[in-house]
């Protein structure tokens, strides 16, 4: 078998080669299988019951296509290869141990799950035969429905009972992750699967004829229905939500924009969709608009949400308890991946046309079909940017220090944090920014970051996180994977040592029951002792710096990480923020 090309360079962990051998094993038929899937990579924490698989990935295929990735942390596995897909369209793999290694990785299985983002999520249990079972060990690591654990946040499960099973499984999860609305999927291979022999290497299947399905298109009906209430409107507005990261959809959404002089809101929740520069972007990005974004929406008399996320609260919010006036099209699959376990679905929007679809299948069909609009726009609203503290490190400081540090560079932002503000936002194409992690999980974004950053490995564009102190210390680890592979990224550590979020929660309590609001800190502060950040990157192999704690030497430690990381290092620079938030959510 020859390896497909990677799609960019990184360091190879090469194994010693492996005689011919005229034997092969189960665990040879799914490492096979992973490479006709064309997964570059899998990413992993080991695991003994998936031993048969590690070895045919290293000794039978050559770790190359896919080439493990080492992980710290399960958690780690699947947000690396969420991150890998946000910046690259494209699926990679993940391995997780037998239950324990599963709990682990839960939170950042949901995390894929709300993102819409496809993992290929390769379990082990067994033996399932008890008689076959090592004591203690093998019965501790084998429950009765390991895919329960994560049934109601995946697309799809399945324990194959034979190889041929198998080969089957991996396909239709494959077909199922990357048909949309898109998801996570998980199979589980026995050990035995594993390591069973099989004879001669059974013909694999031609994988092209058990791709994802072809993006369904709306009727013509509904196009025109739409394109005619869009044409007629006096007010328009488009919703950029989710959205695919092409750029020829991308200019498809500006030109259906421009035809129809219509202003665009943009989701901070959700990666770049539509360029905040542009004359029609109205307001800047927000997790939670404000109420002179909200007033403008209200006085819209047609919307058109293009899979906007929660299109059902941001109308409440606009319009309180009084009827929504407007006339909604949404165009969305969403509907198909709804689950009574989890509420990701968010509340239920009042909707005038239906266009069952991703945005990408609709918009070229509106662009044509819509008459031109003429009629004059308002001016964009002007959101004053938060004060730069003179003195103290504050997140405002970050953002301009950074925009500084970048100037004439192509920049991805791989992940922002929840009090990051969409004044600082200019996303002019669809790999500027990558949106948040799905499902709210802290401890997600050192992964997803390291996972978007092999993505762009060798695209020319900077990596760069900006992390809360919180989210970098539950899942930090993911650093030695990047300094381990070489992986050059930069994450720029918010750190208010504490888990500041919750701190308003409890200020906002405490002031609803007349309590002292003082006590907020309670709990939630991360300090006595003090942790260096910066020390534990280095401890890890990349570059650390700081803690920096006044704003006079903020750009001169942003300065050197944008280095570090243009010379093909991995950095983490401490910033000792302010609590607050320059946000408004």
């Amino acid at each position: 078998m020859t390896p497909k090309e990677n799609p960019s360079p990184i360091v190879h962990d090469a194994p010693v080669r492996s005689r011919e051998s005229a034997e092969f094993w189960g665990s040879d038929v799914f490492a096979a299988m992973l490479r006709e899937l064309d997964m570059p990579y899998i990413s992993l924490n080991p695991g003994a019951s998936y031993r048969g698989l590690h070895d045919s990935i290293v000794n039978y295929l050559g770790n190359r296509t896919p080439q493990m990735l080492l992980s710290i942390h399960d958690e780690n596995a699947v947000t690396i290869a969420h991150g890998y897909w946000k910046a690259s369209d494209r699926m990679m793999a993940a391995a997780l141990h037998s239950n324990v290694g599963l709990m682990h990785a839960t939170m950042s299985v949901f995390d894929a799950w709300c993102d819409r983002a496809p993992v290929l999520i390769l379990g082990a249990t067994g033996p399932w035969d008890a008689a076959k079972r090592r004591p203690w060990i093998d019965w501790v690591h084998t429950c009765s429905d390991q895919g329960a654990l994560i049934r109601d946040y995946t697309k799809w499960d399945n324990q194959p009972g034979s190889v041929e099973a198998g080969m089957e499984a991996m396909l239709r999860a494959a077909q199922i992750a990357q048909t949309a609305p898109r998801g996570p999927v998980y199979v589980n291979l026995d050990i035995t699967l594993q390591m069973s022999k099989v004879g001669a290497m059974p013909a694999l299947p031609d994988v092209k004829r058990y791709g994802a399905a072809e993006a369904v298109k709306p009727s013509p009906e509904l196009v025109a229905a739409a394109a005619k209430l869009l044409s007629g409107a006096k007010n328009p507005i488009m919703l950029a939500g989710r959205c695919l990261r092409s750029l020829d959809a991308w200019n498809a959404r500006v030109a259906l924009a421009e035809k129809l002089n219509m202003r665009v809101l943009t989701n901070m929740k959700l990666a770049a969709a539509f360029p905040t520069d542009h004359r029609l972007h109205a307001s800047p990005p927000a997790n939670r608009f404000g109420p002179e974004t909200l007033k403008m929406l209200a006085e819209a008399d047609v919307i058109l949400s293009l899979d906007w996320l929660d299109l059902g609260g941001l109308l409440k919010n606009a319009y309180g308890s009084k009827p929504v006036t407007a006339k909604i099209i949404q165009v969305s699959c969403d509907q198909h991946s709804h689950r009574g376990w989890s509420m990701d679905y968010q509340g239920l929007p009042p909707i005038d046309l239906y266009l069952m679809c991703e945005p990408e299948a609709a918009v070229p069909m509106l662009l044509e079909a819509a008459k031109a609009r003429t009629a004059g726009v308002p001016e964009k609203l002007v959101v004053k940017a938060p004060a730069i503290s003179s003195d103290a490190v504050s997140m405002s400081g970050v953002a301009h220090a950074l925009i500084a540090a970048t100037k004439g560079s192509n920049v991805c932002y791989t992940h922002l944090p929840i009090g990051w503000s969409g004044v600082y936002s200019h996303f002019n194409h669809p790999l500027d920014y990558l949106g948040a992690e799905g499902g709210a999980g802290v401890g997600s974004g050192p992964g997803i970051a390291v996972g978007a950053a092999l993505a762009l490995k060798g695209s020319g564009r900077l990596p760069i996180a900006v992390l809360g102190d919180g989210d970098f210390l539950m899942a930090n680890t993911a650093i030695w994977t990047a300094a381990h592979y070489k992986i050059p990224t930069l994450i720029v550590v918010c750190n208010n040592r504490s888990f500041f979020n919750d701190e308003l929660h409890q200020e906002r309590v405490a002031k609803e029951r007349g309590r002292p609001p003082e006590n907020r800190w309670i709990g939630m502060r991360i300090g006595d002792p003090d942790i260096d950040l910066a020390a534990m990157a280095k401890a890890q192999g990349a570059t650390g710096i700081g803690p920096v704690t006044k704003a006079g030497d903020l750009q001169k430690a942003i300065d050197q990480g944008v280095e570090v990381v243009a010379k093909g290092g991995v950095c983490v620079v401490d910033a000792r923020v302010l609590p607050g938030y320059d946000a408004d959510g």
